[in-house]
């Protein structure tokens, strides 16, 4: 009967071992899966994509066109409604064009949204240039606001020649607790002080 219960005892320690290594892995995928989609500039993730409007140099393939898609998606609940202006858009590499997402907050508080975009196919996203995007920084919307916010983009004419479509995904997000109490308080402060129109 002692053996049984020492077995027990290692069986259960080994258990929780296993469960406590798991929840550890749980927190370290994340910015580990961030840090290696920037290694190997996977999924757009890689903030060289990022470039200064004046640092942009426009040099237009007529002779080529790529059917650009947007996807949008709300992550949990319905905090937001959330859509690009257009499904999609032809563009010729080389130039830069713009289009206009639309974020409504739902709720009757202030809160915080956060986009993630993501591009595909994989080989598309270190040739795409973006000047302008809501995905750079966390939005702030007053309750029950609504935000035209743009994308300016540009792809690379070295985009290789079999990319004939590439897919801009964005998932939007409640960040209001990844921003802290004071950014809220903010929030609502400039939300009751704005003029109502």
């Amino acid at each position: 009967m002692n053996e049984t219960g020492g077995s027990n005892s290692r069986g259960t320690w080994k258990l929780l071992v296993v469960v406590a290594g798991m929840f550890c892995f749980g927190f370290v995928l994340v910015p580990m899966y961030n840090a290696i989609c920037q290694l190997v500039n996977l999924n757009g993730k890689d903030t060289a994509m990022l470039v200064s409007a004046k640092d942009v140099v426009e040099r237009e393939d007529v002779t080529r066109t790529v059917k650009v898609e947007f996807v949008t998606t709300v992550n949990g609940g319905r905090v937001f409604s959330f859509r690009a202006e257009q499904p999609s858009v032809q563009v010729h590499p080389g130039k830069l064009y713009t289009v206009d997402f639309v974020a409504r907050n739902e709720r009757d508080e202030a809160v915080i949204g956060q986009a993630v975009p993501s591009v595909a196919p994989w080989n598309a996203a270190r040739h795409l240039r973006k000047t302008e995007c809501f995905c750079f920084n966390q939005q702030p919307f007053a309750a029950n606001e609504e935000k035209r916010m743009p994308v300016r983009f540009m792809l690379d004419p070295e985009l290789p020649a079999d990319v004939e479509v590439v897919t801009l995904s964005y998932t939007f997000f409640d960040a209001t607790a990844l921003a802290g109490g004071k950014a809220v308080e903010e929030l609502q402060k400039q939300a009751v002080a704005a003029p109502k129109s």
